[in-house]
């Protein structure tokens, strides 16, 4: 599965683009701040209805004007797809497969799998539990479509028990029965995302700690630890413990919306202990890792976005990741950078179809 060309219109510093990719290896070169992240946040909007830096989707139309378009056309198994996005300001996005308008957004995710490595990918280690959570959803749910079915009912439920607990104590009286309606709903979808999350954890681990062993070249310990209350006691349990607790706090304390990815290196937190080449081996290892395992599950072959990929990285390193992307394994593969050295390296060791693009003040050319 590859993009076989983009058109970008008003999307953050992109005014008016279309390109053609190679369905191998596609570098953009330019300064920093001149549109590459932006290029391939694009490539990132078509798979997953959302810009991978910014959820607030107004906030991505060009700052002069009123709207952004996006097409791409993707060549995915033996068929053909074009999918576009409009969206204007203060009216809802329109998503579109092949003309046809989607009309739940969730239906479209999985269709066309993408991993994307980036500099912020550290908001990973740094950031609140939330951030590791949204990792894990984003991969389950690029090939399982009942995970993500769940997950949002998941969330309606919550926030309705957590606005009924509020009415408790607002209106002063508090109904078991009333409460129990959306704790059943909790139990049934919560338990089902539990067991998900549980397996994949268990089947990244392997996979994470060859990358990282493989890009490090050293002897160090690294671990992904899935916490969950509902590794203590049953879900029903958990709620009826916490009833008091929830009603003076008003809101739910317990379930699967608390679970976190711990991220260890040898028996510490990598966040207290890891270097910066460290954390950015631990990511770079950790999105590998969901490539082969997306790549396994569905079939296909994941598009890979590597931003940035080589900054804070010692030679030795950025050798080793090299070796990696220059595998065939991997299907196509777009990568920014303002150093060219490092991608005149990653093109003499892949010997195939490549495309270099210069991008300057949200213009792209092809240089090659």
């Amino acid at each position: 599965m590859y993009i076989e060309e983009i058109s970008v219109v008003n999307y953050k510093n992109i005014k008016d683009v279309k390109v053609e990719f190679s369905p191998k290896l596609n570098c953009f070169i330019g300064n920093n701040g001149a549109g590459k992240t932006n290029m391939l946040d694009a490539v990132y909007y078509l798979s997953f209805c959302k810009s991978f830096f910014n959820s607030v989707d107004h906030l991505n139309v060009n700052h002069e004007e009123i709207f952004f378009m996006l097409s791409g056309n993707y060549k995915r198994l033996d068929s053909y797809e074009t999918i576009s996005c409009v969206l204007q300001k203060g009216q809802k996005k329109q998503f579109k497969r092949n003309s046809k308008v989607y009309k739940k957004l969730a239906d479209h995710i999985g269709l066309l799998p993408l991993v994307m490595i980036t500099p912020s990918d550290v908001n990973l280690i740094l950031g609140g539990s939330d951030e590791r959570r949204k990792f894990i959803d984003g991969v389950i749910s690029q090939y399982n479509q009942n995970y993500l079915d769940d997950l949002l009912k998941y969330n309606r439920a919550l926030l309705q028990r957590n606005n009924l607990l509020k009415q408790f104590s607002l209106e002063r009286y508090f109904d078991v029965e009333l409460l129990a309606i959306w704790d059943n709903q909790l139990i049934e979808y919560g338990n089902r995302i539990h067991k998900f999350r549980e397996e994949f954890v268990k089947k990244l681990i392997p996979k994470f700690q060859h990358y990282y062993s493989f890009i490090s070249q050293v002897n160090e310990m690294v671990g992904l630890i899935h916490q969950s209350d509902l590794y203590k006691n049953n879900f029903d349990e958990l709620l009826k413990n916490s009833i008091a607790k929830d009603r003076a706090v008003q809101h739910t304390t317990v379930g699967i919306h608390k679970d976190d990815l711990v991220l260890n290196i040898g028996d510490y937190p990598i966040k207290k202990l890891g270097s910066q080449g460290q954390k950015k081996t631990f990511l770079a290892a950790l999105k590998l890792a969901q490539f082969d395992f997306i790549k396994e599950i569905s079939g296909l072959k994941p598009v890979l976005l590597l931003d940035d990929i080589f900054d804070k990285l010692d030679h030795h390193r950025v050798e080793q990741i090299i070796k990696i992307v220059s595998d065939q394994q991997f299907g196509q593969i777009f990568i920014t950078d303002t150093n060219r050295q490092h991608l005149n390296t990653i093109i003499e060791n892949m010997n195939t179809d490549f495309r270099i693009f210069n991008v300057n003040s949200g213009t792209v050319e092809l240089v090659k």
